[in-house]
């Protein structure tokens, strides 16, 4: 099983990034996918998860209008688009996936992943 993450970057205060993670090893139909992100010193978050149809998403409230999450099942890769990014936003970013009840719902608990990416570093400057 292998979620390969990338996209991370420096930027400025008020740019985009996007993030991809590829997925391989496992049925990605039947998973749930998503990013978490832990900055230095807090814990780790959930910040945005798409469930395993596509058809249900999940956004932290910090970042609800500025990002967003899609999977294309053709390539086995969920994307984040982050725009307007805030010095807050600074973190180690994980792709994660889970095996939900139904394939139109996901988790935000991270005691129910299955699998994590490697994590890739997103820094914003003021």
């Amino acid at each position: 099983v292998q979620l390969q993450a990338c996209g991370g970057g420096l930027v400025q205060a008020g740019g985009s990034l996007r993030l991809s993670c590829a997925a391989s090893g496992f049925t990605f139909d039947y998973h749930y996918m998503g990013w978490f992100r832990q900055a230095p010193g807090k814990e780790r978050e959930g910040v945005s998860f798409v469930s395993a149809n596509g058809e249900s998403t999940y956004y932290v409230d910090s970042v609800k209008g500025r990002f967003t999450i899609t999977r294309d099942k053709r390539k086995n890769t969920v994307h984040l688009q982050m725009n307007s990014l805030k010095p807050e936003d600074t973190a180690v970013y994980y792709c994660a996936a889970g095996r939900s009840r139904t394939r139109y719902t996901y988790s935000v608990n991270r005691d129910n992943v299955d699998y994590w990416g490697q994590g890739t570093l997103v820094t914003v400057s003021s």
